[in-house]
């Protein structure tokens, strides 16, 4: 097993520059999660560590080796790729065994591996079926063995569950994860899913435009986002924004809006806050709390809303409002069915408000 280190790794394809210089340290036995929209890179940065794409300038190690113009298959990894790309007319145990007989394994290492692989996987039903007779998870069951039985140093998976119905993609999430923790193989994961991410990572690295927007563990991350792009991104429902600016009188300042005025610790902003600064604030649905159903934050900080949808998920739903001219989400934990064009106060959890530059987009918060 090894950790995979990239030093300012750029990928162009003709004048265009589709990585921009990427540095990054996953340590050996961490699942990193890459992260971000479609078309912001992250399958091509994967794809380069497998060396299914060429390096334009920079560095790739996995362990002590340069691996960055090593063929695939001097690499020490194993991919698991969207499509599972098992080959049609064998059985599941040939498909498994496939690649090992191309690199020669001694017979007894090889039934080894395949052994571990089936019971790993609980394969051993359909060892002589052959594609067409599985299910989209059981063929990605079989491709995750046929990547364990090479024992490689590094596991890659690019989106291996977008094709999969939502109840099974849960079922995968899980036993991904479970089998990861069991082999402790260093794993890089790619997916554009940012529940898959949160759940899946010990460390998510969050892309955008070819560059890291940010990296962290989940919980960093989510609490912590770095910039506006992050703290959409990450988080369902996604957070409600509202435009304002920073009020000081004189050693306090607040959040000021047309609809409210938030006070804020200027001691967690380090001395970024100004008078007059314009600012984008951030609130997760859960922080803006319908009155009677949930904990009330500390404070009196309250706005109305008319109710323009609901959404009920059992456990809790979610509702769509209008205060003025801006439009949030709440979460109900104690669901009850609200009409459309009910007013409501929402209390305000003041303490969770994420504050943004509106040039930079940077978050203004330091602790």
């Amino acid at each position: 097993m090894s950790g995979v280190k990239l030093q300012n790794v750029i990928k162009k394809y003709g004048d265009v520059q589709v990585i921009h210089g990427i540095d990054l340290e996953i340590a050996d036995g961490e699942f990193c999660v890459f992260v971000g929209p479609s078309g912001c890179g992250k399958s091509t940065l994967l794809r380069m560590v497998a060396g299914l794409e060429e390096t334009t300038s920079g560095a790739i190690n996995i362990g002590d080796r340069d691996v960055t113009v090593l063929d695939p298959s001097e690499r020490g990894v194993a991919m698991v790729f969207q499509t599972y790309a098992l080959y049609p007319h064998l059985t599941v145990k040939e498909n498994l065994a496939f690649s090992l007989k191309l690199a020669k394994v001694d017979p007894a290492d090889m039934d080894r591996r395949i052994d571990g692989a089936i019971e790993a996987l609980e394969l051993q039903p359909y060892l002589d079926r052959r594609p067409f007779e599985l299910s989209g998870g059981q063929r990605q069951r079989v491709a995750m063995g046929r990547a364990i039985v090479r024992e490689p140093d590094v596991f890659l998976f690019d989106e291996p569950l977008s094709n999969l119905d939502a109840k099974l993609r849960n079922q995968m999430r899980v036993e991904i994860k479970r089998l990861q923790h069991r082999l402790g193989v260093t794993t890089i994961y790619v997916t554009h899913d940012q529940i898959e991410a949160m759940t899946l990572a010990d460390v998510i690295v969050v892309m955008k435009d070819g560059e890291i927007a940010q990296q962290g563990t989940p919980l960093e991350v989510f609490e912590s986002p770095a910039n506006k792009f992050v703290a959409s991104f990450i988080g369902s429902p996604q957070i409600n924004f509202f435009d304002g600016v920073i009020k000081q009188n004189g050693e306090n300042f607040a959040f000021v809006t047309p609809e409210i005025t938030i006070p804020l610790d200027a001691a967690s902003y380090g001395g970024a806050l100004t008078d007059g600064q314009r600012v984008t604030g951030g609130l997760r649905p859960e922080d803006i709390i319908p009155q009677g159903h949930g904990m009330k934050p500390d404070g009196e900080i309250s706005i109305r809303g008319e109710i323009t949808l609901t959404e009920l998920l059992g456990n809790e739903s979610l509702l769509f409002a209008r205060c003025g001219s801006v439009d949030f989400v709440a979460r109900m934990q104690q669901p009850r069915i609200v009409a459309d064009g009910e007013n409501l106060r929402f209390h305000i959890a003041g303490s969770r408000l994420h504050l943004f530059d509106a040039d930079t987009e940077v978050s203004l918060r330091t602790t």
